[in-house]
């Protein structure tokens, strides 16, 4: 199964507090492109980008508070498109559940996701990020079917 995406994208924008600053200087460097797509963050994130960038920006709860979750489901319920999480690999998270399972579901539904500068920087040089895309959508209900049936 394939679910198309037009050029305007849905993107979930997430950050760490020590790589905070990291993503609001990508964001502001990447303005041009971001500002013609739907921007969602997490609570304090969400804030940040929008003082920087000037637009407005649908804000989540915080991460640790389910911000983490609400982008998750956002991302199962075929909601957001695209994923930026600039997450920090070497601080202990207490939500760290939350953070997996985010990455996990992502995943899972075949979401680019972009966990660095770089790898982002890509994601939104991309000639699909301006144009129509059908994204594979995986088809779980055998998954399922096996599950119920157990």
């Amino acid at each position: 199964m394939t679910e198309s995406t037009q050029a305007r994208r849905r993107i979930g924008l997430v950050a760490h507090d020590n790589k905070k600053d990291d993503l609001v200087e990508w964001a502001v460097f990447n303005r041009h492109e971001l500002v013609q797509h739907d921007l969602f963050a997490t609570g304090t994130t969400g804030t940040l980008l929008e003082e920087h960038l000037g637009v407005g920006i649908v804000k989540l709860q915080s991460g640790p508070l389910g911000g983490d979750l609400q982008i998750g489901g956002l991302i199962a319920d075929g909601a957001i498109d695209m994923l930026v999480f600039f997450w920090d690999p070497l601080e202990s998270q207490p939500h760290d559940p939350d953070v997996k399972a985010l990455l996990r579901v992502a995943v899972v539904w075949n979401v680019p996701v972009a966990c660095n500068r770089a790898t982002a920087d890509f994601l939104v040089s991309s000639p699909l990020m301006t144009s129509d895309y059908a994204r594979a959508v995986p088809d779980y209900q055998a998954h399922i079917a096996r599950l119920a049936a157990g």
